[in-house]
């Protein structure tokens, strides 16, 4: 039987232009997806996250898998396999909002 568990990495976070989530642990996971959603206010442009990885959860390296979302998009996804041990999202784009968000990340 596969297991799979969600967890909230981050909540009501402010994005700041220089953003990353808090790194975890995946070692024992196959695949992973993160979730973002943006709750107040709606930016304008589009945000841009990118995954990064990691052996030891100190270093990083992008993954390469960019997940865009336009005005008035209120949820997107970065879907991610081969990532080793840590994970975590990083913000991209240089538009002034600073959203809320939570992101959620969903192991198997």
């Amino acid at each position: 039987m596969r297991e799979s568990y969600t967890a909230a990495v981050e909540r009501n976070v402010v994005l700041t232009p220089d953003f990353a989530s808090e790194p975890y642990e995946a070692a024992w996971a196959d695949e992973a997806i993160f979730f973002i959603r943006v709750l107040d206010p709606k930016p304008r442009g589009k945000l841009r996250f990118m995954a990064e990885i990691s052996p030891d959860g100190m270093r990083w390296c992008p993954e390469g898998t960019v997940c865009e979302l336009s005005d008035g998009e209120m949820l997107g996804f970065l879907r991610l396999k081969h990532f080793g041990g840590w994970l975590r999202i990083r913000r991209l784009d240089r538009i002034k909002a600073t959203p809320k968000v939570i992101v959620y990340l969903n192991l198997k």
